[in-house]
């Protein structure tokens, strides 16, 4: 299949509606029909601020950033991104093309995308 890999960065204590960011997002992608998520917590990184956090930095708890991230057709990347817009949420993202599918599927799988990849 044509499709998208939609990549979010979230501090890991970023609420939206009480709920943690992280969390919403894939409670949301998941309710959107959206083929696949995941979130994954990171050992170290710097945004757009160039400030280091590192996952050793005790005094830090709270400022690692969580990395959500779907895999979906280009209609659920749009639909995701739109409610994003409603809600107000604002957070850093990645979209990047993609093809994907699932080797030696079985017939509760998508099918293939036309290139056979």
């Amino acid at each position: 299949m044509q499709g998208a890999f939609l990549r979010f960065y979230v501090r890991e204590d970023h609420r939206h509606h009480g709920q943690l960011a992280w969390e919403w997002l894939l409670e949301h992608g998941s309710s959107l029909g959206l083929q696949g998520g995941c979130a994954v917590k990171s050992m170290a990184g710097f945004g757009h601020r160039h400030v280091f956090h590192d996952a050793g930095f005790s005094e830090l708890t709270g400022t690692r950033i969580i990395e959500v991230q779907f895999v979906t057709a280009q209609a659920g990347a749009r639909k995701l991104l739109d409610l994003l817009h409603r809600e107000k949420l604002r957070l850093f993202y990645a979209y990047i093309p993609a093809s994907f599918g699932v080797v030696n599927p079985d017939d509760a799988d998508p099918p293939a995308a036309a290139d056979g990849s």
